[in-house]
């Protein structure tokens, strides 16, 4: 449904497309920096290094991955907007190394502005992602809110030893990402009504694919460091991984997958603030050698529902690619990592 009877597209009612309205990292930065991080001998992961979900030990070979996300609408169809936003708030437990158990709906909705027969599609997407990943949607909350929002809290588990971190990154891996960039580009295009069709069916395909594949792929391929790639680009998460890690990064520009367009759409101007912001927060710490502002913006893009980027030794990293191709993911070995104090440098 398009226009939802009232002559609005969905999007019309979002100040920003996804993962793209997240609050910038230098503002996240700043406000995680006026608290004091949790400690418990029971807490694996908590907020120390920004990583994707929190991780709480329950027994010696048992944990629970806990995590939430939820945003705008990024389309205009409802159920493929809850397909969407389910799928990227299940990818901070694959990213973690671990199996989604249940989840909780999570809704802000304009009552009067939006039917319940379209909440209720936006339900049912987030039910067809649960089914297909093996996870319980079971019940949740919802909040009246002139902007629409959606998204799922997510409990999974995995074993305490086998935990995939974003400070795990090791000198001599090589890095992997399983998913092409561009989705927050195409997302500013939707918005804007400046999308062709096959564009848009390629962004859906990317945020509607579940990151179940890569993370077996990467704890296949004894990966301990792991991150996926959503609002902060594959430049900000890297950059956070590389900090976590004390390591620096060299990724290798020609090897990063792209979705097709993305390019022009830049070179045009199509941007998003968030990608924007992006690149501004980690201005500091990349090195763009001889690579211009387009293809710096590509790299920092606020990808919404995006890959895993992950590291391991070369071998079992160029196996894990190949694994993952042949279970029609469009994965690739985009760098390398080296010992260092948390920069990256393209080439």
């Amino acid at each position: 449904m398009s226009d939802n009877g009232i002559g609005r597209r969905l999007t019309e009612f979002s100040h920003g497309a996804g993962c793209g309205c997240k609050l910038g990292p230098g503002a996240l930065t700043d406000v995680l920096g006026r608290l004091t991080p949790p400690s418990h001998p029971d807490l694996l992961v908590g907020t120390d290094t920004g990583d994707d979900a929190a991780v709480w030990r329950i027994a010696p070979d048992r944990a629970l991955v806990a995590t939430t996300d939820f945003f705008t609408p990024i389309v205009d169809d409802a159920r493929t907007w809850g397909a969407i936003a389910a799928t990227n708030a299940v990818s901070d437990v694959y990213a973690m190394g671990g199996t989604p158990l249940f989840a909780l709906n999570l809704v802000c909705w304009p009552s009067d502005a939006l039917g319940p027969e379209t909440l209720a599609e936006v339900l049912a997407g987030g039910a067809d992602v649960g089914a297909k990943c093996g996870f319980a949607v079971v019940g949740g909350h919802t909040v009246d809110d002139p902007e629409p929002k959606y998204g799922l809290a997510v409990v999974g588990e995995v074993h305490p030893d086998r935990v995939l971190t974003n400070a795990g990154l090791r000198p001599g891996d090589a890095l992997v990402l399983t998913k092409p960039l561009g989705v927050g580009v195409l997302s500013t295009a939707i918005k804007k009504g400046h999308a062709a069709p096959e564009r848009v069916e390629a962004a859906v395909t990317v945020m509607t694919t579940p990151n179940a594949d890569a993370s077996r792929a990467a704890v296949d391929a004894g990966a301990t460091g792991c991150t996926d790639v959503t609002g902060y680009g594959l430049l900000g998460h890297l950059v956070k991984m590389t900090a976590a890690s004390g390591v620096d990064a060299h990724v290798d520009v020609a090897d990063v997958p792209v979705l097709d367009g993305v390019r022009d759409l830049v070179a045009d101007g199509v941007v998003p603030g968030g990608t924007r912001r992006n690149r501004e927060w980690v201005a500091d710490r990349v090195r763009p050698g001889a690579f211009d502002e387009t293809d710096v913006l590509l790299l920092a893009d606020a990808q919404t529902s995006g890959g895993l980027l992950f590291g391991a030794e070369p071998d079992r990293a160029d196996a894990a690619v190949a694994a993952l191709r042949s279970q029609g993911h469009p994965a690739a070995r985009i760098g390398t990592v080296e010992a260092g104090t948390g920069l990256v440098h393209l080439r």
